[in-house]
């Protein structure tokens, strides 16, 4: 084997020569006479191309929302992928959609609105990143030409669509057999605008030379080619970033004049003197993103103003060129709050299209970020719920209080994530949501909470970080963070910070108290025990002593122990162990057999009364006074094998979390 033969055996030459393919205008038009998709419009090209990776129905507090896998991110393995935004990027598709079908929104300026990383800029990077990938599919393929002329190829500089070789006349003709072909075509078979200006200027010589014979021209002087999309490549994909006013120039969107070659060709206004490689040039056919746009000078938005609306561009000493791309914006709250309060700009806002973009308000949303960001934390273990509490602490900084009398701020939090609490409905969520009109727009961002958790594996010297340190990292941040104006913010943040320890507090005696009840024989034992009385109870039955052999009453000291762990007060016992008798026969019906492991709220109780019963054998106690002797060491490291085993500890955060552990418990019992 040779030192290429890898390359060699890996390579795709047949996908390359697909993608270079190039033929005569004639085999163009048989090949739309076949699948005429390759004449769709940017929009339509952008909205099949999300739709192309499916469309999935997810219902949240019963209302139905779809979810795009494509925003997931197919192409770098979920590398860009946008979490907990389904309701934007629905509205996105929606406006996508409606423009695909000419319905307006193909003449306005798609503004992507929200707080600072809010996923505004991953979502452009995605539809870019989309863009590129699908023009290279069978499905996505689209189509260009070039000129034959003495000084080589002459590419056309704005990629256009090879149908605008042909007049309108004899364009509107070959449409209309194509829609006879294609009764089913599920858009407008239509293709508008004219050559550019160079593209012109060729035509024109190309007809004298032939005397007049479009189509000796076609035929000897056009080949049409494969057209791919490539941002790197300034194919199809433009960017834009505003600098300083005193730095901006018109040129870098529409193009400027090459000086060395006017020395050529005598005159700067002939085409082939003119640079047709501004911004808005090059994304024809699909997409230009521009960076917080409201940034830009207003001589430039004069020009995405006709960009958008007329789909025309106006380059310097030439007529105004026809585009066909999407013009994608996006900004942050205080820049959008002055083009609401400048009177001048009303035309822009009026050719707008503003698309909300906030923070996620589901912490199971939020985890997700920072699980694919540290996954891989070289050699350093994140101990279980880190994750989890500083994304409780960003969403909470981003909620309203809630207006609800009895309702707390982390409960709220709760109910957005999913978990309904007495006397909640879903509808009940949901008309909480719609009451807080601004929720999401403001608050903590994901980037502060990456840059923290970064900071915190980078430093720390312990071989795990856990919730404390993190949530410490964020605390003494909040000094220094330079998006809080007011120490008023300040203070509630920090008040928030102590919130979420005691809910990771609760977390943890709720954990241990599971591993020290994790027996499975004594819980087995306990459930038989309580389902025995419960069944004598309700059936009016007595209970055989195992030890005597008689018949006694049910054992109401045992039955109210396990139920009073979970809450149920007296009048309410009755209800509850109907539910469980009910619950066994249900499960009979259909030949399977009741365990505790099927009622949340039993299993619940039973492991809580099994930690009452056990806590003093384990004497946790012991671990904070640092006195632990041989026998008591062995149970302990029992407990922590289950932490290990059953939540994913390392044994260093298995050992601290007990240590906290029995702090807290030790307070409790004071």
């Amino acid at each position: 084997m040779t030192e290429l033969d890898f390359i060699r055996q890996r390579q795709d030459v047949e996908a390359y020569r697909a993608l270079s393919w190039e033929g005569s205008f004639a085999d163009y038009l048989r090949l739309l006479k076949e699948d005429p998709r390759p004449l769709r419009t940017s929009f339509q090209r952008v909205y099949d191309m999300i739709l192309s990776h499916g469309v999935e129905e997810r219902t949240l507090f019963k209302e139905k929302l779809l979810h795009y896998p494509f925003f997931d991110d197919p192409f770098e393995g979920g590398r860009d992928a946008v979490f907990g935004l389904d309701k934007p990027l629905m509205r996105l598709v929606a406006t996508l959609k409606a423009a695909a079908h000419r319905l307006g929104p193909e003449r306005r300026i798609l503004l992507l609105h929200g707080p600072v990383g809010s996923a505004k800029s991953t979502i452009a990077r995605l539809l870019k990143k989309g863009l590129e990938a699908y023009s290279r599919t069978e499905e996505g393929r689209l189509y260009t030409f070039y000129w034959k002329t003495e000084e080589g190829p002459f590419p056309c500089p704005m990629h256009e669509e090879p149908l605008h070789l042909l007049p309108i006349e004899l364009r509107e003709a070959f449409l209309e057999e194509l829609r006879r072909l294609h009764p089913d075509y599920p858009y407008p078979l239509e293709v508008e605008g004219d050559l550019c200006p160079a593209c012109r200027f060729q035509m024109r010589e190309a007809l004298a030379r032939h005397g007049g014979d479009l189509a000796a021209v076609l035929e000897k002087e056009i080949v049409v080619k494969r057209l791919v999309l490539s941002e790197k490549d300034r194919v199809g994909i433009g960017t834009f970033q505003p600098k300083d006013e005193k730095n901006q120039d018109s040129t870098e969107l529409t193009g400027d004049i090459n000086y060395r070659k006017v020395a050529i060709y005598g005159s700067d206004s002939d085409p082939r003197a003119f640079n047709f490689d501004g911004e808005l040039n090059i994304a024809n056919r699909g997409l230009v993103e521009f960076i917080e746009i409201l940034k830009l000078d207003v001589a430039f938005l004069y020009d995405l103003l006709t960009a958008s609306q007329e789909h025309k561009i106006k380059s310097k000493k030439f007529a105004q060129t026809d585009i066909d791309e999407i013009v994608l914006g996006h900004t942050n709250e205080p820049e959008y709050r002055k083009l609401q309060a400048n009177e001048y700009m009303e035309a822009l806002r009026d050719r707008t299209i503003k698309i909300d973009v906030p923070y996620i308000l589901r912490v199971s949303d939020e985890v997700r970020i920072y699980q694919r960001d540290f996954a891989k934390t070289r050699g350093k273990h994140i101990a279980p719920h880190t994750l989890e509490m500083a994304a409780t602490w960003a969403v909470l900084t981003r909620l309203e209080p809630p207006r609800r009398a009895g309702l707390t701020l982390m409960q709220k939090l709760k109910l957005y994530d999913g978990r309904l609490l007495p006397g909640w409905t879903e509808e009940a969520v949901r008309e909480l949501m719609a009451e807080a009109k601004r929720e999401g727009l403001e608050g903590i961002s994901p980037r502060y909470i990456q840059d923290k958790i970064s900071n915190v594996l980078v430093t720390s010297e312990e071989p795990c970080i856990n919730p404390f340190m993190v949530l410490n990292e964020l605390e003494e941040g909040l000094k220094h963070h330079s998006l809080i104006s007011d120490e008023k913010t300040r203070e509630r943040y920090r008040a928030l910070l102590q919130e979420v320890k005691a809910e990771y507090a609760e977390i943890v005696k709720n954990e241990v108290q599971r591993a020290i009840a994790a027996d499975e024989e004594a819980l087995n034992r306990l459930f038989h025990n309580y389902i025995d009385h419960v069944k004598a109870y309700v059936l009016g039955e007595k209970v055989k002593n195992p030890y005597t052999g008689s018949p006694e009453p049910p054992n109401e000291r045992l039955m109210r122990s396990i139920e009073e762990r979970i809450d149920i007060p007296e009048s309410r016992k009755d209800d509850f162990r109907r539910e469980i008798m009910n619950y066994i026969g249900a499960m009979a019906l259909e030949g399977r057999q009741f365990t505790y492991k099927d009622n949340d709220r039993l299993r619940r109780a039973l492991e809580l009364k099994l930690f009452e019963d056990q806590k003093d054998t384990i004497r946790l106690s012991a671990l904070v006074s640092g006195v632990v002797d041989p026998e008591t060491q062995a149970k302990i490291d029992v407990v922590k094998a289950r932490l290990i085993r059953d939540h994913g500890y390392c044994q260093h955060c298995a050992a601290g979390v007990l240590e906290f552990a029995a702090s807290l418990f030790a307070r409790s019992e004071r």
